[in-house]
């Protein structure tokens, strides 16, 4: 993650033999597929190949779901990402729960808001876990990794 391209900080390596390149978009998460869409465009990546990450209100807090394909959900990014990828929802994604606000909170504050010890401790383990789950993707397949994600896995405390 040592550069910036494509209005993105991007990063080429491997899992196991396999290259991989990672990206996280620097633009605002409602134009996130500016930098998603120039990035499949020019290395010609099949859909099937692209994995989208992403924070999800209608999951519980600390929540993993991989699924194979979908619609935006709601969710600003990944339409914007759909748009720039002419419409395509033929792509996997990983989401990642953070849950409601809590009462009448606006939910743009709630997703900005700064995690709480025990939440980021959770947290961590549900993202060791998300990064597990993306290396049996590229190692094993996508009905591995789902299966691995998509089975229930807490912090016990």
């Amino acid at each position: 993650m040592g550069s910036v391209s494509f209005k993105a900080q991007f990063g080429k390596g491997f899992i196991g033999d396999v290259p991989i390149m990672l990206a996280k978009p620097q633009t605002f998460m409602n134009a996130s597929g500016e930098s998603v869409g120039a990035i499949v465009s020019y290395y010609k990546i099949p859909l099937k190949q692209v994995l989208v990450v992403f924070d999800d209100l209608d999951l519980p807090f600390a929540k993993l779901r991989l699924l194979p394909k979908g619609g935006h959900g709601g969710h600003n990014g990944m339409r914007s990402i759909m748009n720039h990828l002419k419409g395509n929802r033929d792509f996997p994604r990983l989401r990642i729960g953070i849950g409601r606000p809590p009462g009448k909170m606006d939910p743009a504050s709630f997703v900005l808001r700064t995690f709480n010890r025990q939440e980021r401790e959770e947290l961590d383990f549900t993202l060791q876990n998300g990064l597990e789950a993306m290396r049996i993707l590229v190692l094993e397949g996508f009905d591995k990794s789902a299966t691995f994600v998509n089975s229930s896995k807490h912090l016990t405390v």
